[in-house]
């Protein structure tokens, strides 16, 4: 699993792409256009490490809990897979959709999701990395108030004494990054979404767009998730493979001493590819086949994604089983085209939460206030979409049903059967953080970040104010 070089002479130009040996044989449908060099892997992995018993981290905080009940957790650093702009999971899908993109001669993509959709950020930036024009479709509950021209039907374009022009959408987080790099975006509710589906939105713009102004673009379906992107989270799995073969994981003869194994695995999910490439990636690759997945779903409910992960396998990717034991245990799906057994693999092998709490990109004050507990003891922003909602759900619906209560303390009557007790847990951080702007007035930001006036004790200040402190 070679990483990336960091001197990289052209990005768009794809790079063959060789599957991992534990995937060879299995699936149909392989990524022949290659994979593109568009982030930065492979993706650190280290362990979540509480203070000491007697320095600022207790037993009542997040990891002072885990450690008391000696639970490891780990984190896949995927918020690192590249710059502010392409850092997230979305980036290893689009190496392998994009490079289909650039084989087949788009000039242009469209593809949809969220207002504060890390995808359709990423997707922008490597579009325009590759020379491709970006269009994104953006689900709001502000479609209304935009009329045709972008403007508020309310609030009009206007423009600043510095003759910059603005309009009422904003810059706000990931749109921010959408708008910098010059996408055109396009307004929709959700109710509309939701009422003809997200693939049939995408391609009747691309239908549009080729119509009314003769171009002909790519379609990347939402999250980067079908059959193709999914090849990003297979070879994602076989990197982790290869990081934990060189921290002496699988060493070889029955010197086990200096081992690192996951017994858990916890991942957001918004639209099931990166849950699908982790789960059938699991179960392929010797050295990672007794590790359970918990994908926590941030939209929709669990029988949507097992769904969705099985239909990505099977029709997207083509697995194809060879008839030998899956996991193992003998547990193979008995046909590789047939969705319904698929799914009833993956339920074996994956635990779907429904983590969406009070909805899909809308933030408890409980979810916020744990992010920013968790930033405030590891220094790691979460993002209130998807990783800052997954983590705050295994905390609080998982691991305190059994070891841990949402305070960190003591649950005595289950801590003894706790499933997780002295488990190693990773987490893989899928990215996100600029969402964390759109939740900026319901941050605890003066509690936790106080701002005192600093003066100079020379009388540089000389309001008669007492506030502020004198050096």
């Amino acid at each position: 699993m070679p990483a990336h070089s960091f001197l990289r002479s052209s990005l768009r130009t794809p790079a063959a792409y060789t599957l991992p040996a534990w995937a060879q044989g299995k699936f149909k449908n392989l990524p022949t256009n290659g994979r593109l060099s568009l982030g930065n892997l492979p993706t650190p992995v280290y362990q979540i490490t509480p203070a000491p018993q007697d320095d600022v981290t207790q037993d009542s905080t997040i990891l002072g809990a885990l450690r008391k009940h000696d639970i490891k957790l780990w984190i896949k650093r995927d918020d690192m897979s590249g710059g502010v702009e392409l850092g997230g999971n979305k980036v290893r899908k689009l190496e392998f959709l994009l490079a289909e993109a650039c084989a087949q001669g788009h000039k242009s993509v469209v593809t949809i999701g969220g207002e504060q959709s890390n995808h359709c950020g990423a997707t922008a930036t490597a579009a325009r990395m590759l020379g491709m024009k970006p269009h994104l479709i953006l689900r709001t509950h502000r479609a209304d108030d935009i009329d045709a021209s972008g403007s508020s039907a309310t609030t009009p374009t206007t423009t600043l004494q510095n003759g910059i022009a603005t309009d009422s959408f904003g810059a706000v987080g990931n749109v921010l990054i959408d708008r910098v790099v010059g996408s055109s975006i396009y307004a929709c509710t959700p109710e509309e979404n939701a009422h003809v589906g997200s693939h049939t939105m995408v391609q009747r713009l691309a239908d549009y767009l080729e119509q009314e102004e003769g171009e002909r673009p790519y379609c990347v379906p939402v999250g980067g998730s079908n059959g193709l992107g999914t090849w990003g989270y297979i070879n994602a799995v076989d990197e982790l493979s290869h990081q934990l073969e060189q921290t002496g994981a699988h060493t070889e003869g029955d010197d086990r001493s200096s081992a690192v194994t996951f017994d858990h695995v916890v991942v957001a999910s918004g639209s099931g590819g990166t849950a699908a490439g982790l789960a059938i990636g699991f179960a392929l690759c010797p050295s990672l086949q007794s590790v359970h997945l918990h994908a926590i779903g941030v939209c929709d409910n669990p029988d949507y994604f097992y769904r969705t992960m099985a239909k990505i396998v099977t029709e997207g990717m083509g697995y194809s089983p060879t008839g030998e034991a899956f996991g193992g245990d003998g547990d193979a799906p008995s046909a590789g085209d047939d969705p319904d057994d698929m799914e009833s693999f993956l339920r074996r092998r994956v635990t779907v939460h429904q983590g969406q709490g009070l909805g899909y990109a809308v933030s408890s004050t409980q979810e916020l206030r744990f992010m920013e507990q968790f930033a405030m003891e590891t220094g790691i922003v979460l993002d209130p979409v998807c990783s800052g909602k997954a983590l705050y759900h295994f905390f609080q619906n998982v691991l305190s049903t059994t070891t841990i209560d949402s305070a960190g303390e003591d649950d005595d009557a289950t801590q003894s059967d706790s499933p997780y007790q002295g488990c190693n847990i990773l987490f893989w951080h899928t990215g996100g953080a600029l969402s964390m702007f759109d939740k900026v007035d319901d941050l605890q930001l003066p509690q936790n970040s106080p701002v005192t006036r600093l003066c100079l004790d020379n009388g540089s200040r000389n309001d008669g104010s007492s506030r502020g402190i004198f050096i």
